[in-house]
């Protein structure tokens, strides 16, 4: 018949559907990479998930972790930085390793504090009193409050000398936080990185000051 409709056929190029699939596979691949390299030597988010650096760093706090600076200088104290307890046990696998470098797929859980001691200091916890180094109270404007527990024969509260290599960690909400008091010194290699950036909350958005010690004779 001479009015019957020809069957509709779609044309399907298989070069361009090839072509596109390849872009697309590239374009993952180069964002993977960036992503890694960024995350592993640049920086990375954090998220705030406790209490225990309260009233600087608050609950659900989101935050830039960088980790160019101590590939050149030492950590400061003062600093607050992110890493893994010295009681955990790290996966040693290369699945483990590889999700600490970029924080992801790892069951290893990160700590959050700040360095109050560094090496070759000597470091005293005083229940109701503060933290001394070298003999000197330190004055720290950041804490909550002064911690007003024991300190029994399973801490570490001093005097006592920071090993080399090594830093005395405490969270700024000192009677709630597990910190250099009930772990001990926290060594170099198992730092991540400084916390130097809030982008979240909008409201406290900015820049984490960086504090300096002023000892004072005691």
């Amino acid at each position: 018949m001479e009015n019957e409709k020809k069957p509709f056929k779609i044309n399907i190029n298989k070069d361009k559907i090839k072509a596109f699939i390849k872009e697309a596979i590239e374009t993952v691949l180069i964002v993977f990479v960036l992503v890694v390299v960024i995350r592993s030597f640049i920086g990375e988010p954090r998220w705030i998930p406790s209490s225990s650096m309260e009233p600087t760093l608050q609950i659900g706090d989101n935050l830039i972790i960088e980790k160019i600076s101590y590939r050149f200088s030492e950590p400061q104290r003062g600093d607050v930085i992110v890493f893994y307890p010295p009681h955990q046990a790290l996966d040693p696998s290369l699945i483990g390793k590889f999700g600490r470098m970029i924080g992801f797929f790892t069951k290893n859980e990160a700590y959050i504090k700040r360095i109050i001691g560094v090496p070759g200091d000597n470091i005293h916890v005083v229940p109701d009193a503060g933290v001394f180094i070298n003999g000197k109270l330190i004055e720290e404007p950041y804490k909550k409050e002064v911690f007003t527990g024991q300190c029994d024969s399973t801490m570490l509260c001093g005097p006592y000398k920071i090993p080399e290599n090594s830093y005395y960690m405490m969270g700024d909400n000192r009677n709630d936080s597990t910190d250099s008091r009930y772990w001990g010194t926290l060594p170099e290699k198992r730092i991540v990185g400084r916390a130097f950036f809030r982008f979240w909350p909008l409201n406290r958005i900015g820049p984490l000051k960086k504090t300096g010690y002023k000892l004072e004779n005691k």
